[in-house]
């Protein structure tokens, strides 16, 4: 029988976009991030997924981008087992059972009450696994979180939802209350935020997004002098393009004969603090 869930703010429901994109490109013919979980979450769910307009060219960039992001905090868990991780936003995603970290690291998923309380029924985690109900852009919240381990944190489609000031403050916060770690995220450019507003795929969340979006990837280190650019992930660059279909992968191909041409699609940024 399908699970039903309580009705959901705008905001809070714009997680099934994404979700529903995971669980799609995991039935492709050649999936690029093969998030299973996702996909049975969308099967299992009494949810009009209909109303979204997803095209291929959206689901592999919500597919690839969380795949680049699974990669960065692998490599980091492999070096600090007994970090924190912070999923920032986390809404339905699975990317502790993904990347399956050791036990030794504590995972904390945050994300509005309602959306925690979903992950509850929804997803069973082992013992190291943390759902933190809060408004992110509200104070108080890390009190739940460890201050003497390095941390890891990310955020899969967070940053449009955030004015500039309110995401430069829960920046400001994390590095504050964490001694060490590293941050990674998809980036929205000036183009991109212009994108999810006037997209059709995206029309579900446009009145959301509240980024101006920002071009220099170095910008963040402007706000908080202990972050440090590691480096810029231009999607358009990476392997998995070879995977696309014919015409997206030609398209892809134009792009990244230039990083300002790269930046009009997906990049993640990833630092260090």
């Amino acid at each position: 029988m399908a699970t039903t869930l309580p009705a959901f703010t705008p905001m809070e429901d714009s997680l099934f976009l994404t979700l529903c994109a995971r669980a799609l490109d995991n039935r492709s013919q050649h999936p690029i991030l093969a998030d299973v979980t996702a996909d049975e979450i969308v099967r299992t769910l009494d949810y009009d997924y209909g109303r979204f307009n997803i095209n291929t060219n959206l689901m592999i960039n919500v597919a690839l981008r969380a795949k680049k992001l699974d990669e960065v905090v692998s490599e980091f868990v492999a070096h600090h087992p007994e970090a924190v991780g912070i999923d920032l936003g986390a809404g339905l995603d699975t990317r502790r059972i993904r990347i399956a970290p050791p036990a030794t690291v504590d995972w904390y998923d945050v994300d509005f009450p309602a959306v925690i309380a979903a992950r509850e029924r929804l997803l069973h985690d082992r013992a190291n696994a943390h759902g933190i109900g809060a408004d992110l852009t509200q104070d108080g919240w890390l009190d739940n979180v460890p201050s003497d381990r390095p941390a890891m944190i990310v955020a899969d489609g967070l940053m449009a939802f955030l004015a500039q000031q309110e995401m430069i403050t829960l920046l400001n916060r994390l590095i504050s209350h964490l001694p060490s770690g590293e941050i990674a995220y998809n980036n929205y450019t000036k183009f991109t935020i212009w994108a999810a507003k006037h997209s059709h795929g995206t029309q579900s969340v446009a009145d959301l997004v509240k980024s101006p979006g920002f071009n220099d990837p170095r910008e963040p280190e402007r706000w908080n002098p202990k972050l440090k650019l590691i480096k810029e992930i231009l999607l358009t660059q990476e392997p998995e393009v070879a995977q696309f279909p014919t015409a997206l992968r030609i398209y892809n191909r134009l792009l990244a004969t230039s990083t300002a041409l790269s930046r009009m699609g997906t990049v993640v940024l990833h630092f260090r603090f």
